[in-house]
């Protein structure tokens, strides 16, 4: 199984149990049940479930030599001691935390100090230290300062450094702050940089609204056919190889380029470039008897696509597996607590899991016997 580095953002999340309903009134207390610890961050949530999952996975993050710290690192070694290898313990920071309230039927809000992620930078990541690595993950700059200031450079030379070594490169984000510094950033500009070094890149629908659509930020859970099909073409543009959509209970779209471009994705490009090349898709969810929380569900559901393309399933079933992995993750209150071993996963899958019911809302789209639907830009001779 080739060999997978998670590098960018971690911190440990606290998300006590509620439930039932809080207003959250100034001045008010609230009594609540016993808190799930946990470590959280794209390093942890995507790179533990990829470890999960079967994928020989290394961390690469930073944390403060502080008492958080401490748990983080003893929350990595408890899955494999090896796993906490690369990460950077910087003396003068403090570790990054979240409180995560997640009220029932309301969105989770986070209350996130960002800590030592913050000190992050392209000084943090030694290609050279990855030999043996077929693909590169970084996760959630917005909430790491050095890699969005001066106009994004930092997060371009992590790219270009790893790209060139030969090694698939990946890139996840978060929302910005509206209101702090990430908020304010270029993103637009930033990602124009970046992206031509970036082979898989997969933001939430309001994400990257904020970063490229400002006037339909916050639109991100009634966006039709033809309005993913725009943010597709717009980030294929921008140069990713495959670029993807999470929609959160609609689904996962995915729009690739040309084989030419998937071509040049490296060591973990994909095994059947034709039937990745020039595609256009959008997977409904599986069917949850009961949603538990969604932290981390966005970074489940980009490591069942990173396991389904390390290991050279076609681009179907690796979307299939993407929604898979993220409705485990929603059962329970933590990022990781649903995650299950791939061979469990894919039982669950070839079992009959049902998807959920998805209304496309354009014309043009049509529905493949698997649930699948492919869009008017699916131009795949192997469809």
């Amino acid at each position: 199984m080739k060999r997978t580095i998670v590098a960018g953002h971690i911190c440990l999340d606290m998300i006590p149990a509620i439930d039932h309903a809080l207003d959250m009134q100034p001045g008010r207390l609230y009594e609540v049940g016993a808190a799930t610890v946990s470590t959280g961050g794209a390093v942890s949530n995507t790179g533990i479930a990829l470890h999960i999952l079967g994928v020989p996975t290394s961390l690469a993050g930073k944390i403060g030599d502080d008492m958080f710290g401490h748990a983080v690192l003893d929350l990595v070694k408890s899955r494999d001691p090896a796993m906490a290898d690369g990460m950077i313990v910087e003396p003068n920071a403090v570790t990054s935390y979240s409180v995560v309230i997640n009220i029932p039927g309301i969105d989770r809000t986070f209350l996130h100090c960002p800590g030592a992620n913050h000190t992050f930078s392209s000084a943090d990541i030694q290609p050279a230290n990855f030999q043996d690595a077929a693909l590169f993950h970084f996760g959630y700059p917005p909430l790491m300062q050095r890699t969005y200031t001066d106009g994004g450079h930092e997060l371009t030379d992590i790219f270009q450094r790893v790209k060139a070594a030969g090694i698939t490169t990946s890139l996840d984000m978060t929302m910005p702050d509206p209101g702090g510094p990430s908020g304010e950033a270029d993103w637009k500009a930033i990602l124009t940089m970046a992206l031509p070094h970036v082979d898989i890149f997969m933001p939430s629908a309001d994400e990257i609204l904020y970063m490229l659509d400002r006037e339909k930020f916050g639109q991100g859970d009634d966006l039709k056919g033809d309005d993913v099909s725009r943010l597709g073409e717009q980030l294929l543009s921008l140069g990713a190889a495959v670029a993807g959509v999470t929609l959160g209970a609609r689904g996962l779209y995915l729009r690739t380029a040309g084989e030419d471009r998937l071509k040049t994705m490296g060591a973990a490009m994909p095994a059947n470039i034709a039937n990745w090349a020039n595609r256009e898709l959008w997977i409904p969810v599986y069917h949850v008897d009961q949603l538990v929380g969604a932290t981390g569900a966005g970074d489940a559901t980009f490591a069942g696509f990173l396991a389904a393309l390390l290991r050279n399933m076609d681009i179907e079933t690796a979307g299939s597996m993407a929604n898979a992995v993220g409705a485990c993750n929603v059962q329970a209150a933590d990022a990781l607590g649903g995650i299950q071993p791939w061979d469990a996963t894919t039982a669950l899958v070839n079992n009959g899991w049902e998807r959920a019911a998805l209304n496309v809302g354009s014309p043009g789209w049509q529905q493949t016997d698997t649930g699948v639907w492919r869009g008017p830009h699916d131009t795949s001779k192997h469809a």
